[in-house]
């Protein structure tokens, strides 16, 4: 599977999205601009020892990353507003979910691109707007894996 920021801000999120993927295996696209630099003592502090466990890649553009992406695969972007669950689509490895910054979300631009692979986690609470980001990533990229995985 393919985790993919996209312009993010807070580096401990970043770290933790990072913790992710080394556990699950899946590959880190951090798209930039970013809101810190790649060496900031609080992103290799919330990622711990796995850095080195940790497949990652940057890509100054989204752009970049479309053009090494298999064709096969597909792009589900999670933005809070989507119609369509997390739990919808049926995932293969290969596929990329996306995620953008912590502030403002993805770009308005990329969401209509790609409007019919917009998926969203449920929330509850009329007050509550949005999840943390390493949260939303683990909700999502834990439930890929359950289908890919099998368990």
């Amino acid at each position: 599977m393919n985790v993919v920021l996209v312009e993010p801000e807070i580096p401990p999120n970043t770290g933790n999205v990072g913790r992710l993927c080394a556990a699950t295996g899946a590959t880190l696209h951090l798209v930039g601009p970013l809101g810190f630099r790649l060496d900031d003592r609080k992103l290799k502090r919330a990622g711990m020892d796995y850095w080195e466990h940790i497949t990652w890649k940057y890509w100054d553009l989204f752009d970049g990353l479309l053009a090494h992406a298999s064709p096969a695969a597909h792009f589900y972007l999670v933005e809070t507003n989507a119609r369509r669950l997390y739990t919808e689509p049926r995932y293969k490895w290969g596929d990329y979910l996306v995620f953008g910054r912590e502030t403002k979300g993805l770009p308005k631009a990329l969401l209509k691109r790609y409007e019919r692979s917009t998926i969203s986690i449920p929330m509850f609470h009329e007050k509550a707007r949005s999840l943390n980001l390493a949260t939303a990533v683990g909700i999502v990229l834990y439930e890929a894996m359950r289908q890919v995985k099998g368990f």
